[in-house]
């Protein structure tokens, strides 16, 4: 195909899509006509750790307010002790919040059989990064709506197949990029789209460094944890704690410290995902493009220090270019933000914090026939309401590829240490066999694409 006739083919995508997104996507039928707002939504919890536990008591709040309706009724983690925390917290709650029966909350092992319930109507994904594209695409194909923790995927290959796998099926996707959700970020992505700053020159992305050593001595597996299939498609290793997630409490009450596995590159590429699709995704939104764009070249230096078992990047600096020559400039350092910069002004956003110069800026309104982006106060319940309605989630996949594809190409950067170029139509490195041979890896069987 050439250049020409994909970008053809590409628009004819985009305006196909865009048509489509008028459609309602896949709502299961018990949730449509007139008994529908007395259903319940029965949510699946697959991943109950550190941020699976806080995925899952954020949906289960929402859940029971009236007009949403929702309820969990599966939990499910290859870690049993974590599985049986999480059914305690949720069969609590019900104990103490509602008013009428509560649902009998099902503990799995394998997300399989979880994802085989008719009854099941959405699933929350918050395993290791390395789970997520095998998890999310058989998730889609058996018609769940689904909320998928950050970053989208480990690999540029997975995130194109999540990509197509979500829109074969119509399924409601939504990122965990909650600061979609965040109003001060919505407010800066607007000022700049609007103008406010003048023409945009640049945008810094500021990360937090990762730190710290993993030892990499090695222990029986403990009693309940399924860690082979942990592994999943990555190669097999013999376990050490310090690689995966800590083991110091009794079963019902699992350690919820940050676990090693988001520092060594089998898993997780490290801060430049972990914070990077947070950051990334509020660069590419006030920039534009977001659904189908990105930078055009990336070039980026890093410390990789012995630390034991962690091996992801510690310090980087890139820097890239989109194709319109606005630069995008990402570093390690503090506070995690990102600032627009323009001819006439700049933007600061952090959690918790925005500002401006001139200060001036944030007091601009926003008026009738200028780009007013999705808004959503509550990422948690926007997903539920979405995978209620049909509509599209604030955070839909196709943004969360993009974002997490500039975080995959950035890693790749410091790792062959030079410049690469980038087609974000073709979502290659035009003429490079090297770092395209990068844009995927081998998954051990059975755990293959």
């Amino acid at each position: 195909m050439t250049r020409t006739s994909h970008r053809l083919s590409r628009r004819r995508f985009l305006q196909t899509a865009a048509s489509a997104a008028a459609v309602p996507l896949f709502v299961p039928s018990r949730l449509l006509g007139p008994q529908a707002p007395g259903n319940a939504l029965r949510i699946g919890c697959i991943g109950t750790g550190r941020m699976g536990q806080g995925d899952m008591k954020s949906v289960l709040q929402a859940g029971l307010d009236p007009a949403v309706n929702a309820r969990i009724v599966a939990v499910c983690d290859l870690d049993r002790s974590r599985a049986v925390a999480a059914k305690q917290a949720v069969d609590t709650v019900y104990a103490q919040q509602l008013a009428g029966p509560a649902p009998d909350v099902r503990i799995y092992r394998d997300y399989r059989e979880l994802l085989a319930r008719d009854d099941v109507d959405a699933v929350t994904i918050s395993t290791p990064d390395h789970w997520h594209a095998l998890c999310a695409i058989a998730a889609a194909k058996a018609k769940k709506a689904i909320y998928l923790q950050k970053p989208l995927t480990y690999s540029i290959a997975e995130g194109k197949a999540l990509v197509a796998a979500v829109r074969a099926n119509r399924v409601v996707l939504q990122v965990g990029s909650q600061q979609r959700s965040d109003a001060r970020f919505r407010r800066a992505c607007e000022l700049v789209r609007n103008g406010r700053l003048g023409k945009l020159q640049r945008i810094e992305v500021t990360l937090p460094p990762d730190q710290g050593t993993g030892d990499p001595g090695q222990s029986p597996i403990p009693d309940g944890f399924d860690f082979d299939t942990w592994l999943g498609p990555t190669a097999a290793v013999p376990y050490a704690a310090a690689g995966v997630h800590p083991q110091s409490a009794p079963e019902g009450k699992p350690d919820l410290r940050r676990p090693g596995w988001l520092q060594i590159r089998r898993y997780c590429l490290g801060m430049i995902t972990g914070w990077g699709s947070h950051m990334n995704d509020v660069a590419q939104w006030g920039h534009g493009g977001d659904a189908d764009g990105g930078i055009v070249e990336i070039e980026a230096t890093a410390e990789f220090p012995q630390r034991g078992l962690f091996d992801v990047h510690t310090k980087f600096r890139a820097t890239g270019r989109y194709a319109d020559g606005v630069e995008l400039l990402q570093e390690t350092g503090n506070p995690a933000g990102v600032r627009f910069v323009g001819e006439r002004g700049s933007v600061f956003v952090q959690r918790g914090k925005l500002e401006a110069e001139p200060q001036a800026v944030l007091a601009e309104q926003i008026g009738d026939g200028e780009t007013k982006l999705y808004a959503s106060d509550d990422h948690y319940r926007n997903w539920l309401d979405c995978a209620r309605s049909g509509r599209e989630p604030v955070c839909p996949v196709e943004v969360g590829h993009r974002s997490n594809t500039i975080c995959v190409i950035t890693h790749l950067a410091m790792q062959l240490g030079r410049k690469l170029r980038w087609d974000p139509n073709l979502e290659q490195f035009p003429g490079d066999e090297a770092a395209n041979a990068l844009l995927d890896y081998e998954h051990r069987r059975p755990w293959a694409l």
